[in-house]
């Protein structure tokens, strides 16, 4: 099998948080990302919703973060 590297950078606290996770969930960064990726390949895009909120939810997220 041939191995192709990915190279990111990405802030500490959020890479430390994530590899805490999916340590509890007995995978390592490499198997998380090669899950990602091959969701990619599957559904030949983002294996999740990617959208812009509407005015209503920007206005229901903002009264939500006053709380």
């Amino acid at each position: 099998m041939k191995t192709a590297a990915v190279h990111s950078r990405i802030q500490p606290e959020i890479k430390e948080k994530a590899e805490r996770i999916l340590h509890r969930l007995g995978l390592s960064p490499t198997e998380a990302i090669r899950m990602f990726y091959t969701q990619i390949a599957l559904k030949n895009g983002l294996p999740f919703d990617v959208v812009i909120p509407n005015e209503e939810t920007v206005k229901a997220l903002e009264d939500s973060r006053a709380w």
